[in-house]
């Protein structure tokens, strides 16, 4: 994308949020020409804030918009940025703060200015935000729901089974437990239901899900996790950067006197995600011949069984990244074999090679 005369920075918080606007002079070099101002952080004012920008001569043809990632606070923003035109970034607050050492005060206003600052310094490694599909949005609010109810129902089995086991019983208590759960189940029935109904109405992820389920060890659920991460992953094919997106890639940590580290994951992203391929990797652990001799065979090696069910979590990846991209389910037994072997191999076994 060609590089915009005005960079604008956004410092989001809950019920406000200040903007300022810099561009780089030949003359001065970066500077800030419009001065932090906060606005509303409400849809019905957001009209004045693209006033104030217009104003400022910062038009959706001149200008890129830079805020930090804050969740739903900043959603409504995004969106109607978007709509009217003007290109939009989204950074990590980490980035942001890395960019700039920890001096002077911290402030809306001073942060406002710093991401301003950011987006010029960074231009180049800047990517769009584009709006999110509907029914992906849907169904990942629907995931996680649903990781929340099965949460609260397994504290409730967990409350309730410990109730049972005291000498003085208590009926009220186990019937309020067990009512719970069973209303719980229900909500979790209906969620699962929509879910798939969502997905159904989606070509794309409803062919994807059902690619996925090949996959040894992957369940609905988890296919279902995966068609969304992907959707949101910056590199969907990429099984190292789906690896990190996820938070199962480990890292060296060799730096000064703590190069005795053992390499270990940072645990970023989605947590449930994370959860639900590590029990993938168990379950074909237990249930797949490959992976329980290459389980076995690495512990024999001294390898730590941690790290060995991370190294399978990561390989069925790789697996669901290839099947992802090549849109081809998974074939059990399958060897991918260089044609350049495959043609001197039939060549020594004396078999004749059609058309040569």
């Amino acid at each position: 994308m060609n590089r915009p005369k005005y960079f604008v920075g956004i410092d989001i918080a809950s019920e406000t949020f200040t903007a300022s606007i810099g561009q780089f002079k030949e003359q001065s070099g970066w500077e800030i020409v419009a001065k932090p101002t906060t606005f509303e952080n409400d849809y019905d004012t957001f009209s004045q804030y693209r006033y104030w920008l217009e104003t400022n001569q910062a038009i959706p043809t001149n200008s890129i918009v830079c805020m930090e990632a804050t969740g739903v606070y900043g959603e409504a923003l995004a969106y109607f940025l978007v709509s009217n035109g003007y290109q939009l970034v989204i950074e990590a607050p980490l980035k942001v703060k890395r960019a700039f050492d920890p001096e002077g005060h911290k402030s809306d206003p001073v942060d406002s200015r710093q991401i301003a600052e950011y987006a010029y310094r960074f231009f180049d490694q800047l990517r769009d935000w584009q709006p999110k599909d509907v029914a992906i949005e849907q169904i990942k609010t629907l995931l996680t729901l649903r990781e929340q109810l099965v949460v609260q129902k397994t504290g409730h089995k967990n409350a309730n089974r410990a109730i049972k086991r005291k000498v003085v019983r208590t009926p009220l208590a186990e019937g309020v437990h067990q009512k719970a759960i069973k209303e719980l189940e229900k909500h979790i029935k209906e969620i699962e239901a929509e879910i798939q109904r969502l997905i159904d109405e989606d070509p794309a992820a409803k062919e994807l899900q059902k690619l996925l389920e090949t996959v040894p060890g992957i369940g609905k659920t988890l296919a279902t996790f995966l068609v969304v991460t992907m959707h949101s992953a910056p590199e969907p094919y990429n099984p190292k950067a789906l690896a990190a997106y996820i938070g199962i890639c480990p890292y060296e940590d060799s730096s000064g006197t703590s190069r005795y580290k053992k390499a270990t994951s940072r645990h970023y992203g989605p947590s449930a995600m994370r959860r639900l391929i590590h029990l993938a990797a168990m379950s074909v652990r237990q249930h797949c011949p490959m992976y329980t001799h290459y389980f076995i065979r690495k512990v024999a090696e001294g390898k730590e069984k941690k790290l060995v069910i991370n190294n399978i979590a990561n390989k069925l990846l790789r697996m669901v990244c290839a099947i992802a991209r090549t849109k081809t389910p998974y074939i059990a037994g399958y060897r991918s074999i260089h044609p350049q072997r495959l043609k001197q191999s039939l060549k020594t076994s004396q078999i004749p090679l059609t058309g040569s």
